[in-house]
């Protein structure tokens, strides 16, 4: 080894010892005769001390050495000078008096500071992420991700599954969103596709009779880029045969409590994972996502409303529209302006306008366009309803029931963002159930997955599949943790003969069922197991346990919001030879 220690191995225990160390040139300063060094590695850091009356080869060396530079140091322990410590250093008593130094590797300047976690331009930090791992919130980011996914592991073993990789290059069939595509040279004309999920192969395994599987998976889908979304994303994948609903839901339970208690920087709010159903959820919080963290709940108030003189909501209540409203705290004196920010948003969500009242933060009169049309005795029944206090704000919607979720579910989580609620550092989770197996809305006439096609039914609902589609509830559940999704699965249709039936009210006609399907339809006449599963998302599940507001910071080489690769220049043409191999001719669009 060319080191004896790490730099963030040496303590008081060590002084009077000769030890050697190595790594990067954090910071250097020249104090004129005497140059010290931060030295870094993976561990820590070290200050190096290179005093010319010690030793002038190891002083010349420093002269030279700047930010970046790889060096060697030998040299023996020493305490640092009474009042010269450094508490916010593990290794703040002590340093190394260099005798010997070597550089390894000298640097360039790089593009931007690696020492502080300055603001950096992502497009430069992401074309040299080499040099931006560097830093410490960056190299502690995947630590933490190393330790969560050892947790998983390690928890999972115990538990008697069986970790198994399943392909990469397999079989295109729709999942939700586009396939990345992989052309075959020995099958000209036919495509492999990367997995969104190995959700096909993990119920082919419960098939196979493995009962417990898990996978640190890769995925891949091609969709546009967010805060929280990738090209490629690594799942925690898992299916488990012979169980029911709420055994997968404790045992993720039991897995998240111990890993976030074990790893995570930021703690758990609560210990207690509250399950709520898809209907409470949008009912309360206007999303299947909610952010537990704070209140601003959605209200009904079409009885009060509807009774009212004004004209819209009085239309919508007769038409079986409700009338809904959160109560903002301390902003009842928003200006024209502020209002006029939310009535954006608003319209953005799919709303018309947006109906407020304010009550006065002195005399808590309520103002606001719509309070004319309403009695005294319905504004302080809507007060009431609403827990509303002078200085609140009260914001109204009023449509298709699904518009005003998102209306409100909208509002709710600006203002939460406006007034620090979402800047609460806590994890809080939440179990989303009972979601319907269809959404509301018809896709080219047939009927669309809420979840994925191989979700099952609730057994009681089958029946209503004939009758009534839209009021069957699946088994689907989805783990919510501060209003993101962390985790999505469901007990899935194991039996030949209600998956066709599933299949049917999507629109697959029998012959492309058997095309896409056709593995998975005759798996399931040879004795398949009742089974569910879930996949947690790693990359956010990190994210959320390291206080990071993007998936690409605790990602080692991310993807732009473009889903380019800077560093390497990816996607990038190919040779023309290499098109010719795969008989594949090109149609670009026009500039």
């Amino acid at each position: 080894m060319l080191k004896t220690h790490n730099c963030g191995e040496l303590r008081a225990a060590h002084i009077g010892q000769t030890v050697t160390l190595a790594g990067w040139v954090n910071r250097r300063r020249d104090m004129g005769g005497v140059i010290f060094v931060d030295l870094r590695d993976r561990d820590g850091k070290t200050q190096v001390v290179m005093d010319s009356g010690r030793s002038q080869a190891a002083f010349d060396t420093g002269d030279a050495v700047r930010p970046e530079y790889v060096v060697q140091v030998t040299g023996v322990v020493s305490p640092r000078p009474a009042g010269q410590e450094n508490p916010n250093m593990p290794t703040g008593a002590i340093e190394l008096l260099a005798d010997h130094v070597v550089v390894l590797n000298a640097a360039k300047t790089p593009p931007f500071v690696i020492d502080r976690d300055d603001e950096v331009e992502e497009r430069l930090r992401l074309k040299y992420r080499y040099l931006d791992l560097r830093r410490d919130r960056l190299q502690r980011n995947l630590i933490i991700r190393h330790r969560a996914i050892k947790f998983i592991r390690d928890f999972l073993d115990a538990r008697g599954f069986l970790e198994i990789e399943t392909p990469i290059l397999f079989k295109s069939t729709p999942e939700g969103a586009r396939d990345y595509l992989v052309p075959s040279r020995v099958h000209p004309g036919k495509f492999y596709a990367l997995p969104q999920s190995p959700q096909q192969l993990k119920q082919l395994l419960m098939v196979a009779g493995i009962e417990r599987y898990f996978q640190i998976a890769r995925c891949f889908r091609d969709e546009d880029q967010r805060a929280d979304r990738q090209p490629e994303f690594t799942q925690l994948d898992m299916e488990m045969s012979f169980i029911e609903r709420d055994d997968i839901l404790d045992l993720v339970e039991e897995l998240m409590l111990g890993m976030v208690k074990e790893v995570s920087l930021v703690p758990l709010a609560a210990e207690q994972f509250a399950r709520i159903s898809y209907r409470e959820a949008m009912e309360r919080f206007g999303t299947d996502r909610p952010d537990m963290r704070y209140g601003l709940e959605l209200v009904d108030l079409s009885d009060i409303a509807g009774a009212s003189a004004f004209k819209v909501f009085a239309e919508n209540v007769a038409a079986g529209r409700p009338v809904k409203a959160i109560c903002v705290p301390g902003c009842g004196s928003y200006s024209r302006k502020q209002i006029t920010e939310l009535e954006e948003i608003a319209k953005e969500a799919g709303a018309k306008g947006l109906a407020w009242m304010a009550l006065d933060p002195d005399s808590g009169e309520m103002r606001g366009f719509i309070t004319k049309f309403f009695t005294v005795e319905q504004l302080i029944a809507i007060t009431e309803r609403l827990a509303a206090r002078p200085g609140d704000l009260l914001l109204f919607a009023s449509d298709e029931r699904l518009i005003v979720y998102n209306v409100l579910g909208s509002l709710r989580e600006e203002m939460g963002r406006r007034l620090g609620y979402k800047d609460q550092k806590v994890l809080r989770f939440v179990w989303v159930i009972d979601f319907p197996l269809f959404e509301e809305v018809m896709e080219e006439g047939h009927y669309a997955p809420s979840h994925h096609m191989f979700t099952a039914p609730k057994r009681a609902h089958i029946p209503l599949l004939d009758s009534d589609p839209h009021a069957v509830l699946s088994e689907q559940y989805d783990l919510v943790c501060n209003g993101f999704e962390v985790a999505g699965g469901s007990i899935r249709i194991h039996e030949r003969a209600l998956q066709r039936k599933i299949m049917e009210l999507i629109g697959f006609s029998i012959e492309k069922a058997q095309d896409q399907f056709g593995h998975m339809l005759e798996a399931f006449e040879y004795g398949a197991p009742p089974h569910g599963g879930i996949a947690p998302g790693i990359d956010r599940l990190v994210a959320l346990m390291t206080g990071e507001p993007n998936i690409r910071e605790v990602m080692a080489f991310p993807k732009s919001q473009q889903a380019a690769d800077l560093m390497a220049d990816a996607p990038s043409t190919v040779e023309q030879r290499q098109l010719d191999d795969l008989h594949i001719a090109l149609a670009l669009p026009q500039k």
